[in-house]
């Protein structure tokens, strides 16, 4: 006799962590969110958004990489959801959208509950930090494709912004000042080249090092900063002087500046206004990692980019300063007279 247990798929498991995840999920909700986990879809109130002169529907999806290889081998899965809520709701409060709701799958080679709802928990406590609200997800169990102790998350959300408020390109001018807000770690991107250094250099996860406050693998799951919260309260406060934002993941500073700069402009990011993280020096220095490359690679210590009129710099800076954010002008918004000129670039040397 066959059953499902027998080819992999421990159905009692499954009860099990949906029932440890259960008080994780309620604690990330919204008034919005009508009705619990368990239905077949997520149900959440959108009648507020007849107030909006023309709502936009806004979504996005995203994973973490191979970030959460480090997660496995170092045994610690409460943290790595929050890198899924940030990779997702920090691309929608870009354009300007406020994240609503979200939804997330997890697979695993077996479902281990507890492991479950650590990674779970992850998820709770990012949605938590956005205002945004979980309802609902899936996990998947695939013996054979991933080993036991395997797994892999991916998410979802969903936000609005009224369209008359939409942030990008369109606003940017000749002028504008670039405000940079500080990155948490490498967030969730790179992961491959980080595991590359590893591997090639056979550094120890669990050391630290003399140049690292922590042992490596902990510097390395560091939880992605979540922004939405903070981008959202410079947009209620100067919606007419707050132009674009720009979230730094794969790709690097300068590409994914160049997404909210329009033909004709160009970015430029002054590198002597910041200095280097710590462990992205590290790295870069144990594998002789090429400037450029590190820099099309990882965020270098800038995880979201604010781009204003010149004239508010200094008071968004003393705002989310009140809010614990210390950012600083990185840069500014230059003509550049030709639209085949990289739309954004850095110059001068890092600081220190």
């Amino acid at each position: 006799m066959s059953t499902y247990k027998e080819a992999g798929v421990d159905i009692d498991a499954g009860d099990r962590a949906v029932e440890l995840m259960k008080a994780a999920v309620a604690r990330a909700g919204r008034p919005e969110v009508m009705g619990g986990i368990g239905g077949f879809a997520g149900l959440f109130d959108a009648s507020k958004l007849k107030e909006m002169k023309q709502p936009l529907l806004a979504t996005s999806t995203d994973g973490v990489g191979t970030k959460t290889e480090i997660a496995r081998q170092m045994g610690k899965y409460d943290t790595i959801g929050e890198d899924l809520v940030a990779m997702v709701v920090d691309d929608l409060v870009v354009c300007g959208a406020e994240p609503l709701f979200m939804t997330d799958y997890i697979a695993v080679g077996k479902v281990i509950p507890e492991r479950i709802a650590q990674i779970v928990e992850g998820i709770s406590k990012g949605c938590q930090k956005s205002g945004t609200a979980l309802v609902g997800g899936e996990t998947a169990e695939h013996p054979g494709l991933l080993a036991d102790d395997e797994f892999d998350i991916a998410g979802a959300a969903t936000g609005v912004v009224d369209a008359p408020y939409q942030l990008g390109a369109h606003r940017v001018r000749a002028g504008d000042s670039i405000i940079a807000m500080p990155a948490s770690g490498f967030h969730a991107n790179g992961y491959s080249l980080i595991r590359h250094i590893v591997s090639s250099k056979k550094l120890d996860l669990k050391r630290t090092y003399p140049e690292l406050s922590q042992s490596l693998g902990e510097v390395l799951l560091t939880p992605t900063e979540i922004y939405s919260l903070d981008c959202l309260a410079l947009i209620k406060a100067q919606q007419d002087n707050l132009h674009a934002f720009s979230h730094i993941t794969g790709g690097g500073l300068a590409e994914n500046t160049a997404r909210v700069i329009p033909d004709g402009l160009t970015a430029v990011y002054d590198r002597s206004t910041w200095a280097l993280p710590v462990a992205m020096k590290f790295l870069a220095d144990m594998a002789a990692v090429p400037q450029s490359d590190m820099e099309r690679t990882w965020n270098c210590g800038i995880g979201m980019s604010a781009i204003v009129d010149a004239k508010i710099a200094d008071l968004v800076i003393r705002s989310l300063a009140a809010r614990g954010m210390q950012a600083w002008v990185a840069g500014t918004v230059v003509a550049s007279g030709d639209s085949a000129a990289p739309r954004s670039y850095l110059t001068s040397e890092y600081k220190g």
